[in-house]
């Protein structure tokens, strides 16, 4: 795995935790929830809840549960939850920076559950500011190479503001900022080019290359932090060699 792609930590860890569907619905139904809510609750003029739409469409989420999360977030229904974005940074086993996203309706819990996770499996949790200078914020799109090159995907991108095309494993990976996400999938599907996953990630600027033992620990921890509703997306500077990779998902 590549330093700076979590594509094969989240594949890996998607695998091992199949029974988790539901919680994993949960955290895209309140995204769909809180995208309606920042930007309007129409699709066609709202380009991040569109992306959440597909994404939860993609992920075998039902269609009524999607269409009641868009109502609720514009309005349209009542039940909404007051969800605020905190962001929590610290570090894991082995001096690994983390930075935990939560989306909660209860500040107090979301801090509480965070330091729980963090204390109980070998991190710590510290000030603003404190590791959040090692990572970008950047946007994503994956499509499966299949008959592709490099060049097809970046002619089909590069007017959409992509900024670098690259291999990782099966897929090519194109970068761009957060803001062109919508501009690059809808790009990638009119070239006729299937859109594996995308949306925002943060990526570290110096990475921390681990060995199965410690990794292990690592992802420990962060699935002790994603017990939690509240956190929505973990974020680390580790880096998984192939064969460390091929050792966790044996």
């Amino acid at each position: 795995m590549s330093g700076h792609s979590k594509w094969a930590t989240t594949k890996h860890k998607k695998a091992a935790n199949d029974a988790k569907r539901s919680k994993e619905w949960a955290k895209m139904i309140k995204n769909i929830e809180v995208a309606a809510r920042t930007g309007g609750g129409d699709p066609a003029g709202n380009p991040t809840l569109d992306d959440m739409i597909k994404k939860a469409k993609k992920a075998s989420v039902p269609n009524d549960n999607i269409e009641r999360a868009r109502k609720r977030g514009a309005g349209e229904e009542a039940g909404g939850a007051n969800w605020e974005s905190i962001t929590y940074e610290g570090y894991g086993p082995n001096g690994v920076a983390m930075l935990i996203e939560c989306l909660s309706d209860n500040r107090n819990r979301a801090a509480s559950e965070v330091r729980t996770a963090m204390n109980k499996n070998g991190g710590n949790l510290g000030e603003s500011g404190s590791v959040a200078y090692m990572f970008t914020r950047v946007g994503y799109a994956l499509v499966p190479k299949g008959e592709l090159t490099e060049d097809d995907v970046l002619m089909a991108v590069l007017d959409a503001g992509a900024e670098e095309v690259t291999e990782q494993g099966e897929f090519f990976e194109v970068t761009c900022q957060s803001s062109d996400v919508p501009a690059v999938r809808t790009a990638l599907e009119e070239a006729g080019y299937e859109v594996e996953d995308s949306g925002q990630d943060f990526r570290a600027s110096v990475n921390v290359p681990l060995e199965a033992a410690d990794a292990k620990k690592v992802m420990k921890l962060i699935d002790a932090l994603e017990e939690s509703d509240d956190v929505q997306d973990v974020y680390t500077n580790m880096e998984l060699s192939d064969e460390v990779l091929a050792e966790l998902e044996a």
